[in-house]
């Protein structure tokens, strides 16, 4: 039995949403504040003995705070379970109202937990006549929590999350239209409190490691003190007896030392001597506090590690933060196979970001092992070295948008041989494009290299501030990637930066050509003629979808490089290349040329030279704020990052007027106009049209008024 599927409906940061999961090993990906922890809580305030209660304790602040008036609505998380176990006390359970009957078993089933208005509300909203805002907002006025109600249901067939559906069930607030069914059946029937599921299962959940020493210190949170406290009720009282009966010599031997006894009697006559005899405490003793109960003495025993070879065993304050999160995280795995010992009719065991301060090999190996059998796991991480060793099949992504959080599965609807594509794609270097607002997909090293580094200097943030992954594909193989970005899938945008790979030489035929002319001529015309198909099939595979845009260099990235204005980074970087005083002097004659068939041949030769990706680390080392980003490589970032935030904008031209120093070229009343304007539009009182009116006089041709078109 295992959880197939939750549905959220005005929860905390979800609107809506639908998240999917599958036998075994889950993980659930997410930036911050995309709602991983809140997910976590709705499946424990409904499995997890220990969070129960707060199921009846909900308030406003439970609710979707996109709801401009959360008065009224409902909360609804629904659980659905696959395989049902056929254990006798489970098939009850949902028989009596929480599953899908099939030749008199259950096999799938449905468990919802609704916080909603009381009966007495519900019949008020539906006896409102259609329309009649006045009367709904007077009824909803007063409503607090109080008028609410939670209740458990099963054998629900509704989907929730379908909006119209929502309608439906509780109400059209704009419409003012609302049900008269006080129970529709569709949200299945009411369990009741004396059948639990909670008893039914083994449920463990570890939360976050964030202050693992603290959890140590409490007596609810320590997990050896439960260890301790679970195996102490099974220990035969009279294997202990020997122990107790030492104990108790043991304390008695130290309150009969003469300096204990003195120091009782010192005490007593201070306060005597202090208070007087009516206000002195009528007994006083001075004893050990070890103590002698079999059951107390098992669970005063501590933990010691030695994380060193030194023979050193100190206690957990003691351990560096990994080492103290891995025995924190063990202690809990242990205590889930206690549980799970005891053959509970399904398993669970629930890992909150698992890798903090946890090296990234023990990660791994981690993930790899916690493979429990008949036990559904589910992770959440930021972790793309668990993402990489994740089942793209079993990930769930959860992404912000706006104020509410929704759900992604990056494998629906993909066939096999899709998915294989895919999984083998998503190594660690690549699968932070799960974790990324946008991405940029590029064929190679010079892009992956380079772009970044023109977008930090020229515009003054990075990629990373952008929210971009720029993701170095390795081929033009993009459709095995961008696959994941869809409407069923990934709603996230994805820019592709491929090269038409044009020539950008005569390539007709010359009786005078040399064979390797001829060679160069026929690979240049292969080239181009594959860089149209290129195109034509990209184009092709893109129809459609709002969430996939190309971009496409003329020729190649390097000659673009060039072609936009870049030569002198070109030719700060020829010396790299050559040592020779005459063809330093040629190239760099080449790189300032103007033609292309000079400076394109060039800049490909030394390219070639020890490899595209070396060199373009030699020509990153001269990018400055100077430099040029090539058109369509701009296009890319900014179709992928939309839309482009004030903050950003306005940190970008404050970047560029830094390089605007000179008076004589940029007055300084005018920079001081630019910077005012830049703040007033970061503060949201004038427009983009306003902000370009000051901007193109004061910085003519400069990158910034290109950008600013993106707005």
């Amino acid at each position: 039995m295992h959880i197939s599927r939750i549905q959220l409906v005005n929860f905390r940061n979800f609107e809506r949403a639908d998240a999917v999961f599958n036998k075994g090993v889950n993980t659930i990906i997410g930036e911050n504040g995309s709602g991983k922890t809140n997910l976590f809580r709705a499946i424990r305030l409904l499995l997890d003995v220990d969070l129960l209660r707060w199921a009846y304790r909900m308030d406003e602040t439970d609710f979707h705070r996109g709801l401009k008036n959360w008065r009224g609505h409902w909360i609804i998380i629904s659980l659905e379970f696959n395989q049902v176990s056929q254990d006798e006390a489970i098939q009850a359970l949902f028989l009596h109202g929480a599953g899908a009957i099939e030749d008199g078993t259950v096999d799938r089933a449905t468990y919802n937990l609704i916080f909603r208005p009381t009966a007495a509300i519900r019949a008020k909203l539906g006896a409102l006549e259609e329309g009649d805002q006045g009367g709904l907002a007077e009824l909803l006025n007063g409503l607090t929590t109080d008028d609410y109600e939670t209740v458990f249901t099963g054998k629900s067939t509704a989907d929730f999350t379908d909006p119209k559906v929502y309608k439906e069930l509780v109400g059209d607030f704009v419409e003012v239209r609302f049900p008269e069914e006080l129970n529709p059946p569709e949200i299945g029937g009411p369990i009741p409190r004396s059948l639990s599921v909670t008893k039914e299962l083994c449920f463990t959940f570890v939360q976050a490691l964030r202050d693992v020493v603290s959890e140590f210190q409490g007596q609810r949170t320590n997990p050896l003190l439960t260890l301790l406290r679970s195996k102490s009720g099974e220990i035969d009282p009279a294997t202990l007896e020997p122990i107790t009966e030492k104990v108790k010599a043991l304390n008695a031997a130290i309150e009969g030392l003469p300096d204990v006894d003195r120091i009782r009697a010192d005490i007593r006559q201070t306060i005597r001597d202090a208070a007087g005899e009516a206000y002195s405490p009528a007994n006083l003793a001075v004893r050990s506090a070890v103590p002698a109960e079999a059951e107390r003495l098992f669970q005063s025993l501590r933990l010691f590690v030695g994380e060193t070879e030194d023979d050193h065993e100190g206690t957990i304050r003691e351990l560096s933060l990994g080492g103290a999160n891995l025995i924190y995280l063990t202690l809990k795995l242990l205590e889930f196979k206690y549980q799970k010992a005891k053959q509970a009719c399904a398993n669970f065991l629930l890992i909150e970001e698992p890798e903090a301060h946890i090296h990234t090999h023990i990660q791994k190996t981690l993930f790899h092992r916690l493979n429990y059998s008949d036990t559904q796991i589910i992770y959440s991480t930021h972790s793309t070295h668990i993402s990489d060793v994740s089942n793209v099949e079993n990930v769930n992504i959860l992404a912000r948008n706006g104020s509410r959080c929704e759900v992604y599965q990056p494998a629906k609807n993909l066939a096999p041989d899709e998915t294989r594509s895919v999984q083998r794609y998503l190594d660690a270097v690549r699968s932070n494009l799960l974790f990324a607002k946008s991405v940029i997909l590029v064929e190679g090293d010079a892009e992956e290299i380079l772009v970044p580094a023109l977008v930090k200097e020229v515009l003054g943030v990075s990629l990373d501030e952008l929210g971009i992954s720029l993701i170095n594909v390795r081929s033009t193989g993009f459709e095995n990637v961008a696959v994941l970005f869809h409407d069923d899938r990934i709603r996230k945008r994805c820019a592709i930066v491929t090269d038409l790979d044009a020539c950008f030489f005569d390539t007709n035929p010359d009786p005078a050509d040399s064979n390797s002319v001829k060679k160069q001529k026929l690979k240049a015309l292969g080239s181009a003629a594959a860089g149209l198909e290129r195109q034509t099939r990209l184009n092709d595979f893109k129809a459609g979808n709002n969430w996939i845009s190309t971009h496409y260099a003329p020729c190649t990235f390097e000659v673009e490089f060039v072609r936009s204005g870049n030569a002198e980074v070109a030719v700060n970087a020829i010396a790299t290349v050559y040592v020779d005083a005459s063809t330093i002097q040629q190239a760099t004659e080449d790189l300032r040329s103007t033609d292309p068939a000079r400076f394109g041949k060039r800049i490909l030769t030394m390219a070639d030279y020890h490899g595209k990706g070396w060199f373009a680390i030699q020509l990153a080392k001269w990018v400055n704020p100077k430099s040029h980003i090539p058109p369509y490589i701009l296009e890319a970032i900014f179709t992928a990052h939309r839309p482009l935030s004030r903050a950003v904008l306005a940190n970008m031209i404050d970047h560029r007027l830094k390089m605007h120093r000179d008076p004589a070229l940029l007055p300084t009343n005018e920079a001081d106009a630019v910077r005012t304007h830049a703040a007033q539009y970061r503060r949201s009182e004038i427009d983009s049209t306003a902000l370009l009116a000051v901007l193109a006089p004061a910085l003519p041709g400069d990158v910034i008024i290109e950008v600013l078109g993106y707005a």
